[in-house]
C-alpha cells in the first residue's frame, strides 16, 4: 500500500505535489488545507483523511477533526496537526504518527513507532524546502518513509 502525506498545502495544491501523489491508495493530510477544494482535488486521486490545521477556518475545514485514528491495512496510525498535539501513549498505541505545522520535514522512530513530518508544501515559507512524503506499507507492515522534494 502506498500512503501519500501532506500537509500545509494553505489553499496552494501545486501540480507537481499531484504528479507526487499519483498512484497512493490513500492520502493523509496533516492539516492547514486552506481551501476545500485541496481537500476535492486530491479525492480524485485517492481516499482522503484530514485534520484541521490553526488555519482551517472555513465552515467546511472548521469541521475536520483535531486528531484522527485509524489503519492503513493491519497498521494502526495517528494524524494532527502540530507535533505538540502529539499524545505520549501515541508512540506506543501507533505504528505511524504523522504532524505538520512547522513546515519542517522530519522522519525519526521511536521504538517501533514512525514519527513523520511531511514538511508543506503550499506557499513558500521560511526558506524552508518544499516537500510531501510517502510511506510503502510494505509485507508484514513494515513501514518504508520518503521525504519527496517538490520541484
Amino acid at each position: 500500500m502506498r500512503v501519500g502525506i501532506l500537509s500545509d498545502t494553505h489553499g496552494l495544491l501545486r501540480p507537481e505535489v499531484l504528479e507526487l501523489l499519483a498512484g497512493s491508495d490513500r492520502i493523509l493530510h496533516a492539516g492547514d488545507v486552506g481551501k476545500p477544494e485541496v481537500l476535492a482535488r486530491l479525492r480524485q486521486l485517492a481516499p482522503v483523511e484530514a485534520v484541521r490545521g490553526n488555519v482551517d477556518t472555513e465552515p467546511e475545514l472548521v469541521r475536520l477533526p483535531g486528531t484522527l485514528a485509524g489503519h492503513l491495512g493491519e497498521v494502526p496510525f495517528r494524524l494532527v496537526h502540530s507535533r505538540e498535539e502529539v499524545a505520549e501513549g501515541w508512540l506506543r498505541a501507533a505504528r505511524l504518527v504523522v504532524y505538520g505545522h512547522s513546515h519542517r520535514p522530519e522522519i525519526s522512530w521511536h521504538g517501533g513507532c514512525l514519527l513523520l513530518n511531511p514538511g508543506a508544501c503550499g506557499p513558500r515559507r521560511f526558506q524552508l524546502p518544499l516537500t510531501v512524503a510517502r510511506v510503502t506499507v510494505a509485507e508484514g507492515g513494515r513501514l518504508v518513509p520518503e521525504v519527496l522534494a517538490v520541484e
